[in-house]
């Protein structure tokens, strides 16, 4: 009796461990971490998005506003270091590489604002149905990857929560010691300023 007895206690204690082991967050780091990356991975798609947009943009502008080549030449040049700075979800907890992803960024939007303003001047080019209808494009895409930035910023946030309060940072201090926070974007220093363009 007392050996089954021994026994049933074994399988309830295990129950109860599996069951608290269950409960109590050991899956919630991995869960977040794999949002964070997925949210991460939208980001990403958002920004190759608007890449892929310029070339034809510049090439239509191009086309009626030969004169403001600089313009031009400043939009190739910050699409092409954009283009060029890549993070992928492991570099997501290094804040350095997340910053020059993001200077990058921040330097072609800036670039494009310019571009954009370039073509108020050309009434011509402004009424272009390929500009407007690249425009339009281009802004849609600005929208969704502001949409899509702060989808990733609230899943870093998330992720970040989840290794630092109880339950889950049970599991971050010991199983999970090797997970770091993520970086998540921050307005440029100069995000309120609009584009100046001289003439």
């Amino acid at each position: 009796m007392t050996l089954a007895f021994s026994r049933l206690r074994a399988v309830f204690v295990a129950a109860l461990v599996g069951l608290s082991v269950a409960g109590c967050g050991y899956n919630t780091i991995p869960t977040a971490e794999e949002n964070a990356k997925a949210k991460w991975g939208q980001v990403q798609n958002e920004y190759q998005r608007r890449a892929d947009l310029i070339p034809n943009l510049v090439s239509t502008v191009q086309g009626y506003a030969k004169q403001e080549k600089d313009v031009l030449t400043q939009v190739v040049e910050a699409r092409a270091k954009a283009t060029s700075v890549q993070v992928n979800a492991n570099d997501l907890t290094d804040p350095a590489k997340m910053k020059a992803f993001q200077d990058a960024q921040n330097q072609l939007t800036g670039a494009l604002g310019r571009l954009i303003a370039v073509s108020e001047a050309y009434p011509d080019l402004k009424s272009n149905q390929n500009f407007l209808a690249l425009q339009s494009q281009l802004e849609g895409t600005e929208n969704r990857i502001a949409v899509s930035r702060r989808d990733y910023v609230q899943a870093v946030q998330q992720y970040n929560l989840t290794l630092e309060t109880f339950p889950s940072i049970l599991w971050a201090k010991t199983v999970f010691a090797s997970k770091k926070p993520m970086a998540v974007f921050s307005a440029a220093d100069d995000a309120q300023k609009p584009p100046q363009v001289k003439f």
